[in-house]
């Protein structure tokens, strides 16, 4: 069997409709939203739409919804633009050890800039504690950043509870949401965020184009600065093709979340029952409750992850690393290391993540070619340990 990708948590596919969506405005609708003529209104009623359908997802105002390139962008503009317009009043900003590299190295940035962050750890099973959030804030914190749900290992934060904290000592909330939206509920409301981004090509959506949503009264500083774009927040001229298809790719996935997470569940539930079957010593990692229906993360000792993704990926099977193989030396992720795991079990960690056109008949075959897969490579694994040498394939 080839040809099964379990790496929706990358990048999706872009649905058909979305890109049906998209494709007038890569033909004649070329128009600029700034201008006043006909092809100019037709491109801002196109980006009006789709910011409609944006704010519905999550349980917005279309006026709280800025476009953006992306969740890089979107985390960027909300931690970088509440420093800048807050630091008058204090420069302390508090994150977790396990969030998103653009949040992580973006509060590393600020740190250079005479900000202090307060990186506040997890449980084994990728667990924010509210209560300490809670006794890291101080009179000088501007910002809290906690995403909604880990990108590696699925477990879903406490955000409600945190969020009623910051919201009650007056404290700016932004939650890094590219993984949740769209896939299991998000309401900005429920949550108490402030700040929220999200992105389209996790939602089988186009690349390129993601969104920040700004609670009214929220002040935030801009990133780029030119035109009065996105109310002034985020200058140049919009990607119209790419915001229709994300207005489109929106507005399908608010369609039945409860069904297709009861879908995705039972895969991935399916998939971690083969695998636990056929290979007894796999560790699985993230919180058994409050974990994402898509994402499936394991670990095993004595294979680093980068040889169990690169023959995979020879037999047409994609997956994603937990760790990254730089010149023969396995580098665990941050995330996996803030677990506590053994470094030889932690090298040993990949993902799955299913999505748009996962079947149990790929996931029974995929938990068969894996298991035999491990067994190939712990052959190897002792066979150049007797040899006494080591590489990394």
């Amino acid at each position: 069997m080839t040809g099964i990708y379990l790496d929706h948590c990358a990048t999706t596919p872009v649905r058909p409709e979305v890109l049906k969506e998209m494709l007038p405005f890569l033909r004649g609708g070329f128009g600029n939203p700034s201008s006043i003529h006909a092809h100019g209104r037709a491109a801002k009623g196109a980006v009006d739409t789709a910011r409609e359908k944006a704010a519905a997802l999550i349980g917005a105002n279309p006026g709280e919804i800025l476009f953006t390139s992306g969740g890089t962008e979107s985390d960027n503009l909300a931690i970088r633009g509440i420093a800048e317009a807050c630091s008058g009043r204090g420069r302390h900003i508090v994150t977790s050890a396990i969030e998103h590299p653009a949040v992580l190295n973006t509060c590393r940035a600020l740190e250079r800039q005479g900000f202090r962050v307060t990186y506040v750890p997890v449980d084994p099973q990728g667990l924010v504690d509210p209560d300490r959030v809670a006794q890291s804030l101080g009179a000088d914190t501007v910002l809290v950043s906690i995403m909604h749900g880990n990108n590696e290992i699925g477990t879903i934060e406490p955000i409600e509870e945190i969020g009623r904290e910051t919201r009650s000592r007056g404290i700016t909330f932004h939650t890094d949401a590219v993984q949740t939206a769209g896939k299991i509920p998000v309401d900005v409301g429920r949550l108490s965020a402030d700040l929220l981004s999200f992105s389209s090509h996790k939602i089988n959506g186009p690349q390129g184009i993601g969104a920040l949503y700004v609670r009214s009264g929220v002040t935030i500083s801009p990133l780029l600065t030119g035109g009065r774009q996105e109310n002034g927040l985020r200058a140049g001229t919009e990607n119209v093709p790419a915001i229709a298809g994300f207005g489109k790719a929106c507005e399908l996935a608010a369609q039945d979340i409860p069904s297709r997470m009861e879908l995705m569940g039972s895969l991935r539930d399916l998939l971690r029952r083969r695998l636990l079957e056929a290979c007894p010593d796999l560790r699985v990692n993230g919180h058994p409750q409050h974990r994402l229906p898509h994402i499936l993360s394991v670990s095993i000792g004595g294979i680093p992850a980068e040889d169990i993704v690169r023959d995979l990926d020879r037999q047409g099977l994609e997956i994603s690393a937990g760790s990254a193989c730089t010149a023969g030396k396995v580098k665990v992720s941050h995330v996996v290391e803030a677990l506590g795991l053994p470094p030889d079990i932690a090298q040993g960690t990949v993902r799955f993540s299913v999505g748009l056109g996962s079947t149990r008949k790929e996931i029974i075959g995929f938990a068969v070619i894996y298991a035999a897969t491990i067994e190939k490579l712990k052959v190897m694994r002792e066979l150049e340990g007797s040899l006494g040498g080591r590489r990394c394939v």
